[in-house]
């Protein structure tokens, strides 16, 4: 039915296929591996006795966020936990933001508020604030969140305490008495709420394929990074560990650096069952999204060339399997039926895979456009990796 004869005598589209097969191979791979399976992750709920939850601080820091601490403290402030605090660091905000924690404050007494009237901060970003909350904090397990993120219900908490419970996943690792791993760092989600438009579809996509790199690597037993939007660790670890100052020169990395560089196989879990994560708004403006992204990728240059590599391939992968694939279309020695069966394979087996993320995260239908999203991202990421962001600015919320 095809002819053969002239792609078996051209070695160069020989090549060209063996690069595409390749590149499918990993790549079917990699939605195996980090979307379908943590998309099927089992969840780990069970009845808790109130009696054995512990103590629990959960940490902001604000800079002009009156509008999101209107919306979003009131249910952090009224979360189902029997023993908990909200520390809110207001640092320099010249908004209605110390009016709003102030009048919160006479309704939740476990409000703790800790301002900042004049600029002490001798570091660039929010490292320093943070860690002043941190200080500020009474309990040991610590909740770190955003003033824009939601939960999704009042059990955010519990959830997320779940993730002490396991066994934990070697530098700085310790044992409890009966001889297990210590968790010391648990890793959550926080997605985008559902959009109609073009730009909130991108952000959800981002969100979810982001999310699923790193929660999918610490179950492969590599955590190396989290977001600071849904994160926990113990204080005592984090003082234990040198708190930021190993990276305060860098304005970025409150989360990425400070996981990269104290999570490890065994101290670190992961906690995405559906009341464990949190969800912020969609950006309104490109712009504003677009500034977020290159902060994240920011710190990627502190981290080692293999874990770069690791970060970067499956983008890279996805374009050498696009361009192999238009390349051997363009040389027509390999019939176009073939080709065009190979990507269609990929991309239902894509979809079916980001289907279970969609599914656990409530992330909608953005699968069904997967492998488009992915290509613009494949794209737009190699741009941000190779045109990275200043260190210069003073605070990044």
């Amino acid at each position: 039915m095809f002819d053969f004869s002239h792609f078996l005598t051209d070695s160069y589209a020989v090549a060209l296929a063996a690069v595409m097969l390749v590149a499918m191979i990993y790549l079917c791979l990699y939605y195996w591996l980090y979307h379908f399976r943590v998309g099927r992750l089992a969840e780990t709920k069970g009845k808790t006795d109130d009696g054995t939850l512990p103590p629990v601080s959960v940490v902001l820091t604000a800079r002009n966020d009156a509008a999101w601490l209107k919306e979003n403290l009131v249910y952090l402030l009224e979360q189902d936990y029997p023993d908990f605090e909200v520390v809110v660091v207001n640092y320099l905000s010249t908004d209605e933001t110390e009016f709003v924690l102030k009048l919160l404050k006479d309704y939740y007494p476990h409000l703790k508020v800790v301002p900042f009237m004049e600029d002490v901060n001798l570091f660039q970003g929010k490292k320093y604030p943070l860690s002043i909350g941190i200080k500020s904090a009474k309990n040991d397990i610590l909740m770190l969140a955003d003033p824009d993120c939601t939960p999704k219900n009042l059990l955010w908490l519990r959830g997320m305490v779940r993730g002490y419970r396991g066994r934990g996943t070697e530098n700085g690792e310790r044992r409890t008495e009966n001889g297990e791993w210590r968790t010391e760092i648990v890793l959550g989600y926080c997605g985008v709420k559902r959009s109609k438009t073009l730009l909130g579809c991108l952000q959800q996509y981002d969100a979810l394929a982001y999310g699923a790199q790193y929660l999918g690597a610490a179950l492969l037993g590599h955590p190396y990074t989290g977001s600071g939007r849904n994160l926990s660790y113990r204080r005592s670890f984090f003082f234990s560990q040198g708190a930021f100052i190993r990276h305060y020169d860098v304005a970025d990395g409150s989360d990425d650096l400070f996981v990269y560089q104290n999570a490890t196989r065994r101290n670190t879990t992961v906690c995405i069952d559906s009341d464990a994560c949190l969800a912020v708004e969609p950006r309104k403006h490109f712009y504003q999204w677009h500034d977020e992204r290159r902060h994240r990728v920011a710190t990627r240059n502190r981290h080692r060339f293999i874990d770069r590599l690791h970060e970067s391939l499956p983008g890279w992968t996805n374009l050498l399997f696009y361009a192999a694939a238009v390349l051997l279309v363009l040389r027509g020695t390999l019939p176009w039926v073939v080709v065009a069966a190979a990507v269609m394979l990929k991309w239902a087996w894509q979809i079916v895979s980001f289907s279970r993320l969609t599914k656990r995260f409530e992330g909608g239908h953005v699968h069904l456009a997967a492998p488009l999203y992915e290509i613009y991202f494949a794209l737009a990421n190699t741009i941000l990796i190779l045109l990275p962001l200043p260190n210069n600015r003073k605070f990044k919320k």
